[in-house]
Protein backbone atom coordinates (compact mmCIF):
# COMPACT_ATOMS: atom_id res chain seq x y z
CA UNK A 1 0.00 0.00 0.00
CA UNK A 2 1.30 3.42 -0.91
CA UNK A 3 1.97 5.37 2.29
CA UNK A 4 -0.29 8.16 1.10
CA UNK A 5 -3.26 5.75 0.90
CA UNK A 6 -4.24 5.42 4.54
CA UNK A 7 -7.88 4.48 3.92
CA UNK A 8 -9.56 2.28 1.30
CA UNK A 9 -13.21 3.21 0.84
CA UNK A 10 -15.31 0.44 -0.69
CA UNK A 11 -18.64 0.81 -2.41
CA UNK A 12 -20.92 -2.11 -1.52
CA UNK A 13 -23.10 -3.23 -4.44
CA UNK A 14 -21.01 -4.65 -7.25
CA UNK A 15 -17.77 -4.27 -5.25
CA UNK A 16 -18.28 -6.24 -2.04
CA UNK A 17 -21.50 -8.11 -2.88
CA UNK A 18 -22.54 -9.33 -6.33
CA UNK A 19 -25.96 -7.67 -6.15
CA UNK A 20 -26.01 -5.40 -9.20
CA UNK A 21 -26.86 -8.17 -11.69
CA UNK A 22 -29.78 -9.24 -9.51
CA UNK A 23 -31.04 -5.70 -8.94
CA UNK A 24 -30.83 -4.67 -12.61
CA UNK A 25 -32.79 -7.76 -13.67
CA UNK A 26 -35.55 -6.94 -11.17
CA UNK A 27 -35.60 -3.27 -12.16
CA UNK A 28 -36.07 -4.14 -15.85
CA UNK A 29 -39.23 -6.07 -15.01
CA UNK A 30 -40.73 -3.62 -12.53
CA UNK A 31 -40.08 -0.53 -14.63
CA UNK A 32 -41.64 -2.23 -17.66
CA UNK A 33 -44.75 -2.96 -15.59
CA UNK A 34 -44.92 0.73 -14.68
CA UNK A 35 -44.78 1.78 -18.33
CA UNK A 36 -41.11 2.80 -18.38
CA UNK A 37 -39.39 0.03 -20.35
CA UNK A 38 -35.60 0.22 -20.14
CA UNK A 39 -32.93 -2.26 -21.16
CA UNK A 40 -30.36 -3.53 -18.68
CA UNK A 41 -27.74 -1.34 -20.38
CA UNK A 42 -29.94 1.74 -19.98
CA UNK A 43 -30.49 1.01 -16.28
CA UNK A 44 -26.74 0.58 -15.77
CA UNK A 45 -26.04 3.88 -17.50
CA UNK A 46 -28.73 5.86 -15.65
CA UNK A 47 -29.08 4.34 -12.20
CA UNK A 48 -26.30 1.99 -11.08
CA UNK A 49 -24.42 3.74 -8.30
CA UNK A 50 -27.21 6.21 -7.54
CA UNK A 51 -29.53 6.33 -4.55
CA UNK A 52 -33.07 4.85 -4.69
CA UNK A 53 -34.47 8.40 -4.60
CA UNK A 54 -32.88 9.12 -8.00
CA UNK A 55 -34.73 6.24 -9.66
CA UNK A 56 -37.98 7.19 -7.96
CA UNK A 57 -37.68 10.77 -9.19
CA UNK A 58 -36.95 9.62 -12.77
CA UNK A 59 -39.94 7.27 -12.82
CA UNK A 60 -42.26 9.95 -11.45
CA UNK A 61 -41.09 12.42 -14.10
CA UNK A 62 -41.66 9.82 -16.82
CA UNK A 63 -45.14 8.91 -15.56
CA UNK A 64 -46.13 12.45 -14.66
CA UNK A 65 -47.47 11.37 -11.28
CA UNK A 66 -46.13 10.45 -7.84
CA UNK A 67 -45.49 6.83 -6.99
CA UNK A 68 -47.06 5.22 -3.91
CA UNK A 69 -45.26 5.92 -0.67
CA UNK A 70 -44.33 2.25 -0.26
CA UNK A 71 -42.84 1.92 -3.75
CA UNK A 72 -39.28 1.42 -2.48
CA UNK A 73 -40.43 -1.24 -0.02
CA UNK A 74 -42.05 -3.17 -2.89
CA UNK A 75 -38.75 -3.09 -4.75
CA UNK A 76 -36.85 -4.09 -1.62
CA UNK A 77 -39.08 -7.11 -1.04
CA UNK A 78 -38.29 -8.42 -4.53
CA UNK A 79 -34.59 -7.69 -4.11
CA UNK A 80 -34.47 -9.49 -0.78
CA UNK A 81 -36.33 -12.54 -2.08
CA UNK A 82 -33.74 -12.88 -4.84
CA UNK A 83 -30.80 -12.05 -2.57
CA UNK A 84 -31.76 -14.83 -0.15
CA UNK A 85 -31.27 -17.34 -2.95
CA UNK A 86 -28.60 -15.78 -5.17
CA UNK A 87 -26.49 -13.19 -3.35
CA UNK A 88 -22.80 -13.95 -2.95
CA UNK A 89 -19.68 -11.92 -2.16
CA UNK A 90 -17.87 -10.58 -5.21
CA UNK A 91 -15.49 -13.27 -6.42
CA UNK A 92 -12.10 -12.74 -4.80
CA UNK A 93 -13.14 -9.97 -2.40
CA UNK A 94 -12.46 -11.94 0.77
CA UNK A 95 -8.91 -12.73 -0.31
CA UNK A 96 -8.39 -9.09 -1.24
CA UNK A 97 -9.67 -7.86 2.12
CA UNK A 98 -7.41 -10.34 3.92
CA UNK A 99 -4.38 -8.89 2.11
CA UNK A 100 -5.15 -5.19 2.60
CA UNK A 101 -3.50 -3.90 5.78
CA UNK A 102 -4.62 -0.27 5.74
CA UNK A 103 -7.90 0.99 7.21
CA UNK A 104 -11.10 0.18 5.30
CA UNK A 105 -14.72 1.33 5.32
CA UNK A 106 -17.87 1.14 3.22
CA UNK A 107 -19.60 4.13 1.57
CA UNK A 108 -22.70 3.17 -0.41
CA UNK A 109 -25.80 4.67 -2.01
CA UNK A 110 -27.90 1.92 -0.38
CA UNK A 111 -30.03 2.61 2.68
CA UNK A 112 -28.43 1.57 6.02
CA UNK A 113 -30.80 -1.34 6.66
CA UNK A 114 -30.28 -2.68 3.15
CA UNK A 115 -26.52 -2.30 3.49
CA UNK A 116 -26.41 -4.27 6.71
CA UNK A 117 -28.72 -6.94 5.33
CA UNK A 118 -26.55 -7.57 2.24
CA UNK A 119 -23.29 -7.54 4.16
CA UNK A 120 -24.63 -9.90 6.84
CA UNK A 121 -26.11 -12.23 4.22
CA UNK A 122 -22.71 -12.57 2.53
CA UNK A 123 -20.70 -12.86 5.76
CA UNK A 124 -18.90 -9.54 5.26
CA UNK A 125 -20.60 -7.36 7.87
CA UNK A 126 -18.18 -7.98 10.73
CA UNK A 127 -15.27 -6.91 8.55
CA UNK A 128 -16.75 -3.39 8.40
CA UNK A 129 -18.97 -3.08 11.49
CA UNK A 130 -18.89 0.50 12.79
CA UNK A 131 -17.36 1.75 9.53
CA UNK A 132 -20.35 1.65 7.18
CA UNK A 133 -21.68 4.90 5.70
CA UNK A 134 -24.77 5.53 3.58
CA UNK A 135 -25.78 8.30 1.18
CA UNK A 136 -28.78 8.84 3.48
CA UNK A 137 -26.33 10.49 5.90
CA UNK A 138 -25.32 13.30 3.51
CA UNK A 139 -27.10 16.03 1.56
CA UNK A 140 -26.06 14.91 -1.93
CA UNK A 141 -25.47 11.38 -3.14
CA UNK A 142 -23.09 10.23 -5.84
CA UNK A 143 -21.81 11.67 -8.20
CA UNK A 144 -21.42 14.48 -5.64
CA UNK A 145 -18.37 13.95 -3.39
CA UNK A 146 -20.32 14.35 -0.14
CA UNK A 147 -20.47 10.68 0.89
CA UNK A 148 -16.79 9.96 0.36
CA UNK A 149 -15.77 13.16 2.12
CA UNK A 150 -18.09 12.27 5.00
CA UNK A 151 -16.59 8.78 5.26
CA UNK A 152 -13.05 10.20 5.26
CA UNK A 153 -13.97 12.71 7.96
CA UNK A 154 -15.58 10.05 10.16
CA UNK A 155 -12.54 7.84 9.72
CA UNK A 156 -10.18 10.71 10.53
CA UNK A 157 -8.29 10.57 7.23
CA UNK A 158 -7.59 13.43 4.81
CA UNK A 159 -9.27 13.03 1.39
CA UNK A 160 -5.94 12.98 -0.43
CA UNK A 161 -4.90 9.96 1.67
CA UNK A 162 -7.98 7.96 0.62
CA UNK A 163 -8.57 5.65 -2.31
CA UNK A 164 -12.02 4.54 -3.50
CA UNK A 165 -13.03 1.19 -5.01
CA UNK A 166 -16.16 1.56 -7.16
CA UNK A 167 -18.03 -0.23 -9.93
CA UNK A 168 -20.15 2.63 -11.31
CA UNK A 169 -19.36 5.77 -13.26
CA UNK A 170 -21.32 7.88 -10.77
CA UNK A 171 -19.28 6.51 -7.89
CA UNK A 172 -16.01 7.16 -9.70
CA UNK A 173 -17.10 10.70 -10.55
CA UNK A 174 -17.78 11.21 -6.84
CA UNK A 175 -14.34 9.88 -5.92
CA UNK A 176 -12.62 12.21 -8.40
CA UNK A 177 -14.69 15.15 -7.17
CA UNK A 178 -13.56 14.33 -3.63
CA UNK A 179 -9.91 14.49 -4.75
CA UNK A 180 -9.37 10.78 -4.15
CA UNK A 181 -7.59 8.18 -6.26
CA UNK A 182 -9.96 5.53 -7.58
CA UNK A 183 -10.13 1.94 -8.76
CA UNK A 184 -12.95 1.00 -11.13
CA UNK A 185 -14.00 -2.64 -10.85
CA UNK A 186 -15.21 -3.85 -14.24
CA UNK A 187 -16.22 -7.32 -13.07
CA UNK A 188 -19.80 -6.31 -12.25
CA UNK A 189 -22.35 -4.81 -14.70
CA UNK A 190 -20.71 -1.56 -15.81
CA UNK A 191 -18.55 -1.77 -18.97
CA UNK A 192 -14.87 -0.96 -18.46
CA UNK A 193 -14.99 1.99 -20.85
CA UNK A 194 -17.59 3.69 -18.65
CA UNK A 195 -15.23 3.50 -15.68
CA UNK A 196 -12.18 5.09 -17.27
CA UNK A 197 -11.07 8.56 -16.27
CA UNK A 198 -8.57 10.72 -14.49
CA UNK A 199 -6.86 9.20 -11.41
CA UNK A 200 -8.66 5.91 -12.06
CA UNK A 201 -7.27 2.40 -12.50
CA UNK A 202 -9.72 -0.02 -14.14
CA UNK A 203 -9.43 -3.74 -13.29
CA UNK A 204 -11.62 -6.83 -13.50
CA UNK A 205 -10.22 -9.31 -10.95
CA UNK A 206 -10.70 -8.42 -7.29
CA UNK A 207 -7.77 -10.64 -6.32
CA UNK A 208 -5.47 -8.14 -8.04
CA UNK A 209 -6.64 -5.22 -5.91
CA UNK A 210 -4.00 -5.44 -3.11
CA UNK A 211 -1.16 -5.40 -5.63
CA UNK A 212 -2.76 -2.58 -7.60
CA UNK A 213 -3.16 -0.54 -4.43
CA UNK A 214 0.47 -1.12 -3.50
CA UNK A 215 1.60 0.04 -6.93
CA UNK A 216 -0.25 3.39 -6.84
Amino acid sequence: MSPRHELVIFDCDGVLVDSERIAVRIEVGLLAELGMPLSEAEIVERFVGRSPAVMRSAVERHLGRPLPGDWESQFQRLYNEAYEVELRPIDGIEAALDAITSATCVASSSEPTSLRYKLELTGLYERFAGRIFSASQVRNGKPAPDLFLFAAERMGVAPEACVVVEDSRFGLEAARAAGMDAFGYAGSVTPAEMLEGERTTVFDDMRRLPALLAAR
